[in-house]
């Protein structure tokens, strides 16, 4: 087989399980395994044709008369790696937790959100992990804390709900009266479904807002929760 035509077909398929793996795990042709594989395989795929591609330009031999077919199948290769590439990297860098707090001691606790959760059949059980998922979040970020409020708790609870809708979850409960907010963040593009639970305690100087984040499935969240309680408190803080 010509091997610039090996390439393109190569670089067809890599499109082609890149794009489905998305949204074919968020509408539920398949389960989030089959997704991340055919994701995986994407990218295995556009390895391949990039470095073939590589090669080719390399070798005068085979780089032949016209070098800008290969220059061509070098960069859309390359286009596709790219965002599998930065996934992967994020993956090795965050540690094989799913559940991230600003208050590893006592971190806040889902209440409304446990039925949905069953219902959804989460593979990852709502209780706390507990010291070693702690260990590991501390040394992972060691960033995310409390965030204190010189305002009256009824404020920072309108506030902090506030802050959750604009971060476009889905609110599954406010109780102001227990000073709880739970919400669902959904991923942008396998639709993965986390889970959010806030509490707003009143403080001698104000109030302390406590996060929560934690994924269904999965071992590892890729720094996904962590980056979200991030964006949260920072919206809050403007």
């Amino acid at each position: 087989m010509n091997i610039r035509r090996a390439c393109i077909a190569l670089i067809s398929l890599s499109s082609g399980l890149i794009l489905i793996s998305g949204p074919g795990t968020r509408v539920g042709f398949f389960g989030f395994r089959t997704g991340l594989l055919l994701f995986a395989g994407g990218l295995l795929l556009a390895i391949a044709s990039f470095t073939i591609g590589l090669v080719a330009l390399i070798v005068p031999r085979l780089r032949g008369a016209n070098p800008k077919a290969w220059l061509m199948i070098v960069a859309v290769s390359l286009a596709l790696m790219a965002g599998p590439a930065v996934l992967v990297a994020k993956a090795r860098g965050a540690p094989a937790i799913h559940d991230i707090t600003t208050d590893t001691d006592h971190p806040p606790a889902f209440v409304d959100l446990i039925p949905l959760r069953q219902a959804a059949l989460a593979v990852n059980p709502p209780e706390y992990s507990g010291s070693s998922v702690a260990v590991q979040q501390r040394r992972a970020y060691p960033d995310l804390a409390p965030l204190d409020m010189s305002i009256a708790p009824a404020e920072a609870f309108a506030r902090a709900a506030a802050a959750a809708r604009g971060m476009g979850w889905e609110i599954v409960a406010e109780r102001p009266e227990e000073g709880r907010i739970e919400a669902i963040a959904t991923t942008a593009w396998f639709g993965f479904k986390d889970d959010v639970v806030i509490r707003v305690a009143e403080t001698g100087r104000g109030s302390r807002i406590d996060v929560r984040s934690k994924s269904r499935v999965g071992r590892s969240d890729v720094g996904a929760n962590a980056a979200r309680i991030r964006a949260y408190l920072a919206l809050l803080r403007r």
